[in-house]
C-alpha cells in the first residue's frame, strides 16, 4: 500500500473513532452557537469507516 494512502486510511479511521467516543460519552459540541445533536456523529462514525474499509480493499488488489 502506498505510504500516502495509508495515512488517509489511518486519517479516517482517526475521524470515526472520535466520532464512536462522542457517542459512547455523550460528548456536546458546541460550534457557533449551534448544538450539534448526537445522532448526526452516527453518520460521522460510518461514513469515514466505510471510505476507510473501501480504499484498504482497493489498494490491496
Amino acid at each position: 500500500m502506498k505510504s500516502v494512502t495509508t495515512i488517509v486510511v489511518i486519517i479516517l479511521v482517526g475521524m470515526s473513532i472520535a466520532h464512536l467516543v462522542r457517542i459512547i460519552f455523550q460528548v456536546e459540541i458546541i460550534a457557533a452557537g449551534f448544538h450539534t445533536p448526537l445522532w448526526l456523529s452516527i453518520f460521522g462514525f460510518i461514513v469515514p469507516l466505510v471510505l476507510a474499509l473501501l480504499l484498504w480493499r482497493e489498494n490491496r488488489k
